[in-house]
């Protein structure tokens, strides 16, 4: 099964490179800053064509409109598809963007494959079977404090609308850290948590298709991911913690604040 979760989002990654450098089509979804092209719904259509062609009986749900979210507590295998995360870097040529695969089963992660194509890089994980790099196993950070971490976050598509923005947040952890950085994917920055490369990652107004395949992929390298209120997250949630395990209590600490301003518990927003 996990040859075929690499596969599809391998393929379905160099679908994206091969149409890159084409005119785009561009249009808009929530609001004018989240976007959408012709190459994230090619890449959702050959995605869920290849998959219902092999598993039939499987349900997915995909980020440009297969499915919906009612799918995630049916029993089976539920396949959770982002053909393009990171969008606006690709329409910007810029090279932090991938294809996001996620299987559940029973409504439980059970295998992941995150490939970003520019990179050439394929993160995977299978339940109980840990992390990959290119093959490679991977794993968690040993960084222990927060004054000697690199983390990420991002800022929701609403920013401009909502006191929900993240600002405050990105203001208090940017003075605690060694550096912040913010690459525009969120599938991506787990990936880096879990291979060590970022300490620690926490988001918010995320899509279950932007964490499905790396909360798995981070745990299996042996960090922790909870929401906000240190619960085990659920992908309708929205909101996430991802660290080396050690940063994790000071992490959900920093954003006790907010969480319980803004109710940041079950159920989800």
């Amino acid at each position: 099964m996990l040859d075929f979760v690499e596969l599809l989002a391998r393929r379905s990654g160099e679908l994206l490179l091969e149409r890159m450098s084409q005119q785009r089509t561009i249009g808009f979804k929530s609001t004018d800053r989240d976007i959408v092209t012709d190459a994230d719904r090619a890449s959702e259509h050959w995605l869920v064509e290849t998959i219902r062609d092999q598993y039939p009986d499987h349900a997915i749900l995909g980020e440009e409109g297969t499915g919906d979210l009612s799918l995630l507590q049916q029993t089976g295998y539920t396949w959770v598809i982002d053909p393009l995360d990171g969008t606006v870097n690709y329409t910007q040529q810029l090279p932090f963007f991938c294809v996001s695969v996620g299987l559940l089963k029973d409504g439980k992660p059970h295998a992941a494959a995150v490939y970003a194509p520019r990179l050439d890089e394929m993160y995977k994980a299978c339940i109980g079977e840990g992390a990959t790099l290119n093959n490679q196993a991977i794993q968690v950070s040993q960084t222990k404090t927060l004054q000697d971490a690199v983390i990420a976050t991002g800022f929701p598509y609403d920013k401009h609308l909502s006191e929900r923005d993240n600002l405050h947040n990105f203001a208090l952890f940017t003075k605690k850290v060694r550096g912040i950085r913010r690459m525009g994917a969120a599938a991506l920055d787990l990936c880096f948590v879990a291979s060590g490369r970022l300490d620690g990652y926490w988001e918010e107004k995320l899509h279950p298709w932007d964490m499905a395949a790396g909360i798995l992929i981070v745990q299996e390298a042996g960090g922790t991911v909870t929401n906000y209120s240190d619960q085990t997250p659920r992908l309708e949630d929205g909101h996430i913690i991802a660290s080396n395990s050690s940063l994790h209590t000071t992490m959900k600490e920093l954003l006790q604040p907010y969480t319980q301003q803004h109710q940041l518990s079950y159920p989800p927003y």
